[in-house]
Parts: structure tokens; C-alpha cells; sequence
């Protein structure tokens, strides 16, 4: 199936980079962010997402850098064993892995809802299952046919978005956004970062397309600047939006006292032209685009990021082996595969949100510490980009991102818990093996 001296090809241009950044990203305009909501109200979302605004623009442009002065595919991993050897390595390593493992049950469970609206006599779970079975093939099948796809529906699902605002925009009212707008006081700004995170979750994959990448220290730096400009102002106005149709609470239960919604747009849509109307039934049709999107694309991530870590022997070195026709990580793919299915069983959306949020916050956290300590490090490395304003730019997102996670770890103690027995166990069996290769060595 796979050969240890196949590698990955360089195929994809800046147009694609940009299609992979913002599809990453943009199923998180679609679904999720709205939890956020029941947490802190639209004031609480809002400061919430400023404050996340200002962590991804900053954290971008100082991962940008790395990526185009350390252009391999396991991303973070590879930085941070850079500037502070194997243990932080692999902590990065490990957080990315965590984050774009849990990422795609969330979304692929969004996407069996919305087809099973049209399907109801099939589950949410199987179909969920069938598009894991149906996208890991076509990332298997090779990693152009998958950019070029993911490219095609990110265009779809950001027109939809666009119509999305120009159809309800007209219906904005300053007071639906002052209805009951912090129902938890200033804590709920806290509670709701998860979900504002949620909003641009994962962009930073766009890095672990490097080697596969033409010219990747100029088109990796093109991929990350589209990519945030596009999805700032996507997230943006897709708040103004929803939550000025009529108030948060309409786009996050469909009725009082239901259980919170996945589907904020077509609430909110809803609201204006009515459920009988094609324009309705258009945004739930298309708006699969958005998840798709990011479903495809962060698997696609995930398996570079998983295939980087096998390779390395930070994990079983079965997952570095490169398919010998495809040239994808095949094993790496199906893996990942495998632990997403386990965790779609769960049937815990907003908690598995949680987990790949603790995830990303991690990764960002590392990465920024690798830039700041491979500055003083290595100032010889060849920089082709380098961030603006340094060192305020690393230290705001490294800021942020830290009391992001103290404030995710106080509201979410369980979850942090089986986040670090996941780290745990896996860097357990890491040392075990290691340990176990060097004394076969020996």
C-alpha cells in the first residue's frame, strides 16, 4: 500500500492555498459559532470574537513566518522541536493531531443533519459515516484532486454566504442586538471564546500543505494573508446578519425551550423570507457547501500533520509511509479516519468543539514560543517573510491565546482532564517506543 521513498508532490498554487484557508475555516460560519450565544448573549459573543480577531491576525502572520522559513508538513511539530527539542515537539505535535482529529466528527455530524433533513428515513450517524468512508478516499486518491475540489465548493459556500447577508442584511435592527444581551454578565464573554475560536478554527493548516506547495515561501505567505482578510470579514458579517434579523436567542433555539440549534443561517433566514420560500431551501441546500469545505480540507490537514509525526517515529512509524501511486499519507488518512468515527459515536458536538479548541490553543501557544525562541536561537535561519511588528505580534496572540485557555480550562475542567489523559497516554507510549528503539539500537 505505501512505500517508505514515495513523497509528496508539489501541486498547489496560491489560488488553492486559499481555497484550502478559508475552507478549513469557513464550516464554523455555517454551525457552532451560535452555541456562544446561550453562553454570553450577543454582547459576550461579540467581545469575545474582537478579542479572537485580534489573536488569529496576529498568531497568522507569526505562523506564516514559520511556515515559509520551516516549509514540512507537520507544521507546529516541526517548529517546536526546531526551537526547543522533542518534548515540546511533540506537545505541539500532539495538540495539532488532537485538534484536527475532533474537528471533522463536529462537522461531520452538522453534515448528516443537514442531509438527513432531506433523508429522513437515514440517520445522522450513518450518513456522518459514510462521508468520513467517501472524503477520506478522495484525500487518498491525491492531494490535487482534493485541493481543486475543496477549492470548487469554498467558492459555492462563500457566494451562499454572501447571499445569506444580502437577504437579511435589509432586515437589521440595531435593538435585536441589544435584546438580553449579556444573560450571564461579563463571564459569559469567557464561556463564548470557544465558539468565537470556532469561527476561524484550523486556518492555520494552510501550513501543512508546505511540501506539497510550488514556490511555498512566497505562496504559503499569499494563502495565510487571503485567507484571514476573507474570513475576518466573513465572520463578521454573518454575525451582523443572524443576530440582527430578530435577536440571539431566535438563532440558537428553534423554539423556547428546545434544545440549542446547529443551524443558525437557516433560523435566521427563516425569520425573514419564511420556510416555504427557494431562497430557504437554497441556503440549507448550499450551505452543505460550508461544511464540506471544512470537513475535506481539515482531514486533508490532519493527515499531514499525522503522517509528519509517524514519519519523525513520534508515533508508529507506519503512519510516515507515503502511498506509492497516490503519494498521500493513506495510512495516516485512514487512521485519523478510524478516531473520528470512535468519536462521532458520542453524539457530543459542543464537547467535541471544546476539545479541539484546548487543542488549537495549545498549538498557538507552542508556535509562539518556537517564534520568539527561534528568533534568538537561530537568527541565521533564512526568513523570506517575517512578521510585522515584532515582538508585539507573537506576544499579543501568545497573550491571548493564554487567557483564552485558563478561561476554557475554568469553565471546562472535565474536559481538560480527558484533554491531558489523551496527551498523556499517547506521549506515554511515545517514550515507551522511543526508549524501547534505543536500546534495540544499542
Amino acid at each position: 500500500m505505501a512505500e517508505e521513498n514515495a513523497n509528496l508532490e508539489k501541486k498547489l498554487g496560491p489560488w488553492m492555498l486559499w481555497g484550502l484557508g478559508v475552507g478549513y475555516v469557513i464550516s464554523g460560519m455555517y454551525f457552532g459559532w451560535n452555541l456562544g450565544l446561550e453562553k454570553g448573549g450577543t454582547y459576550g459573543m461579540a467581545i469575545a470574537t474582537f478579542f479572537v480577531i485580534i489573536m488569529y491576525i496576529t498568531f497568522t502572520f507569526s505562523y506564516a513566518e514559520l511556515a515559509v522559513s520551516i516549509p514540512k508538513a507537520g507544521g507546529a511539530f516541526d517548529y517546536a522541536r526546531l526551537a526547543f527539542g522533542e518534548r515540546l515537539g511533540f506537545v505541539a505535535g500532539f495538540s495539532q493531531a488532537i485538534e484536527f482529529v475532533f474537528a471533522p466528527p463536529a462537522i461531520a455530524y452538522a453534515i448528516g443533519a443537514y442531509i438527513h433533513t432531506f433523508l429522513p428515513s437515514v440517520s445522522v450517524l450513518s450518513i456522518a459515516i459514510v462521508v468520513y468512508f467517501l472524503f477520506t478516499a478522495l484525500n487518498i486518491y491525491g492531494v490535487k484532486t482534493a485541493a481543486s475540489f475543496e477549492l470548487v465548493i469554498t467558492i459555492f459556500a462563500v457566494i451562499e454566504l454572501l447571499v445569506f447577508a444580502f437577504v437579511c442584511l435589509p432586515e437589521f435592527e440595531m435593538s435585536n442586538l441589544q435584546k438580553n444581551p449579556l444573560p450571564h454578565g461579563y463571564s459569559g464573554v469567557f464561556a463564548a471564546l470557544p465558539f468565537a475560536i470556532w469561527f476561524f478554527l484550523a486556518i492555520e493548516g494552510v501550513a501543512n500543505v508546505a511540501e506539497e506547495t510550488i514556490n511555498p515561501q512566497k505562496n504559503i505567505l499569499i494563502g495565510f494573508g487571503s485567507a484571514i482578510a476573507s474570513l475576518v470579514f466573513l465572520a463578521i458579517l454573518t454575525f451582523i446578519a443572524a443576530v440582527g434579523v430578530s435577536g440571539w436567542e431566535d438563532i440558537v433555539f428553534e423554539k423556547p425551550g428546545s434544545l440549542p440549534s446547529d443551524s443558525p443561517l437557516p433560523l435566521a433566514l427563516g425569520k425573514v423570507v419564511g420556510k416555504s420560500h427557494f431562497l430557504y431551501h437554497m441556503l440549507v441546500s448550499i450551505g452543505l457547501f460550508g461544511l464540506l469545505a471544512s470537513f475535506h480540507g481539515i482531514i486533508l490537514a490532519a493527515g499531514r500533520a499525522t503522517y509528519e509525526l509517524g514519519k519523525e517515529n513520534f508515533a508508529p512509524p507506519f503512519l510516515g509511509l507515503i502511498h506509492s501511486r497516490f503519494h498521500t499519507p493513506a495510512r495516516a488518512l485512514l487512521v485519523n479516519m478510524i478516531f473520528g468515527i470512535l468519536a462521532l459515536f458520542t453524539g457530543k458536538t459542543a464537547e467535541i468543539i471544546t476539545l479541539a479548541c484546548f487543542g488549537a490553543l495549545s498549538l498557538y501557544i507552542t508556535s509562539c514560543l518556537s517564534l520568539l525562541q527561534l528568533r534568538k536561537q537561530k537568527p541565521e535561519l533564512e526568513r523570506p517573510f517575517q512578521v510585522p511588528f515584532y515582538p508585539y505580534f507573537p506576544f499579543i496572540a501568545l497573550s491571548i491565546a493564554i487567557v483564552s485557555l485558563l478561561a476554557m480550562v475554568y469553565y471546562n475542567v472535565f474536559l481538560f482532564i480527558i484533554y491531558l489523559m489523551i496527551h498523556l497516554f499517547f506521549y506515554s507510549l511515545y517514550r515507551y517506543f522511543s526508549t524501547r528503539k534505543a536500546n534495540e539500537n544499542t
